[in-house]
C-alpha cells in the first residue's frame, strides 16, 4: 500500500501544477532545463532531403593542402630561357669560327708567299773560326731514333729553316715553333695550343721538311750533330765549281741511316772512320755562298743567308751514288 501511494506521489509532483509553481520556473535551477530542439514546420526548399543552404565555396579548385604549380612553372620557363641563352652562344661562337675559317682560307689561297714574310732575324754574333766555341746540347730536328744536335754555337745561329730535298732526304720533325706559321695554324694553336717552345724556325718554300739549313756567318765552325763515325768526305758542287765538301756520318744508333752534312768546308784533321761526338767534334767551317746563289734562308736575317744544311738518308742511298 505504501509502495502505491509513494508511485501516485511522485507523479503527481512531475506533472501536476499548483498556483504556487506556476510562473515561477525561471527560478529552477539550469542542469534540470533543456531547451528542445525545434524544427521549422514550413519548408523553405521543395527540394527532397535538402534542410540548409550551401555555403559561399571559394574560386579555386584546388584544395589548400596541394602545393602551387606556380613555382614549378616558373622554374620551366626559366630553364627554357637559359637553353635559348647557350644555343644562341654557341651559334655566335660557331658564326666566328667559321669567318675565322673562311678568312684564313681566302688569305692562303689568294696571299701568296709575301704575306707570310716576317722582319729578318739579325745575326746574334759574327764570330771566326778561331774565336767560335762549341754549341751547347740542343736537340732541334727528330726522326725516329736520330736527334739531330745544333750543329753551330747559338750565339752563332742567325735564323733556322727547313726545305724540300731531294736523293731520297728523309722528312724531320723540327722542334720548337714555325715562326711563320699560316694564319690556319696559328687560330689552331691559339685554340687548341701546341706549336710553341724554342727554337723558332721558318719554312722555305712548300714541300716537306727533309733539309734543315742552320745559318751562320762564313768561317763559323761546325760540329757533328750526332754521335757515329764519318763515313765520307767528298767535293760538294755548286754551278760546276767545287764549294766546301760534302761529310756523311753514320748515326751510332742507327746504322741504317747516314746524316749528311754540306756547304761546309771539311776541317783538315777529319778523315773516314773517325769516331766523332755531338757538339764537341769539330767537322769544319761554313763556307760562302752567297755570290754563287740566293740562299731563301736570307729573306730571314740580315746577311746573305750562308749556313750549312743537314739532311738524313738510308745508308742503301750513300752507297748507290
Amino acid at each position: 500500500m505504501s509502495e502505491r501511494i509513494r508511485a501516485r506521489r511522485a507523479r503527481e509532483d512531475a506533472w501536476d501544477w499548483n498556483f504556487f509553481e506556476d510562473g515561477s520556473l525561471a527560478l529552477d535551477r539550469h542542469e534540470l532545463w533543456e531547451e528542445p530542439e525545434s524544427e521549422s514546420a514550413l519548408l523553405v526548399s521543395q527540394s527532397p532531403g535538402l534542410r540548409r543552404l550551401k555555403g559561399t565555396e571559394p574560386f579555386d579548385t584546388v584544395g589548400r593542402d596541394m602545393p602551387s604549380s606556380r613555382p614549378t612553372r616558373r622554374r620551366r620557363v626559366e630553364r627554357r630561357e637559359v637553353r635559348a641563352a647557350r644555343r644562341t652562344r654557341n651559334f655566335a661562337l660557331l658564326a666566328v669560327l667559321a669567318i675565322v675559317l673562311v678568312v684564313a682560307l681566302l688569305l692562303t689561297a689568294f696571299g701568296g708567299g709575301g704575306a707570310h714574310r716576317l722582319t729578318p732575324l739579325a745575326a746574334t754574333g759574327i764570330a771566326t773560326a778561331d774565336a767560335q766555341t762549341r754549341p751547347f746540347p740542343q736537340v732541334i730536328a727528330i726522326r725516329g731514333a736520330v736527334r739531330l744536335q745544333m750543329p753551330v754555337a747559338q750565339n752563332a745561329v742567325t735564323a733556322i729553316g727547313y726545305h724540300a730535298a731531294d736523293d731520297g732526304a728523309m722528312a724531320l720533325s723540327p722542334v720548337g715553333h714555325q715562326g711563320n706559321e699560316g694564319l690556319v695554324e696559328r687560330v689552331f694553336h691559339t685554340i687548341f695550343g701546341g706549336g710553341g717552345g724554342h727554337p723558332t724556325w721558318f719554312q722555305l718554300g712548300g714541300g716537306t721538311t727533309s733539309a734543315l739549313d742552320v745559318g751562320a756567318a762564313p768561317g763559323t765552325g761546325v760540329y757533328s750533330p750526332v754521335d757515329g763515325t764519318v763515313v765520307g768526305i767528298s767535293p760538294y758542287v755548286v754551278g760546276g765549281r767545287h764549294y766546301g765538301a760534302r761529310i756523311d756520318i753514320q748515326p751510332q744508333n742507327a746504322p741504317s741511316l747516314v746524316v749528311s752534312l754540306t756547304q761546309l768546308r771539311a776541317d783538315p784533321s777529319l778523315y773516314v772512320g773517325l769516331s766523332v761526338v755531338g757538339g764537341a767534334t769539330r767537322l769544319g767551317s761554313v763556307v760562302d755562298l752567297a755570290r754563287v746563289e740566293k740562299q731563301a734562308l736570307a729573306r730571314y736575317t740580315n746577311d746573305a743567308g750562308n749556313h750549312v744544311t743537314v739532311e738524313l738518308r738510308p745508308a742503301a742511298t750513300l752507297v748507290l751514288h
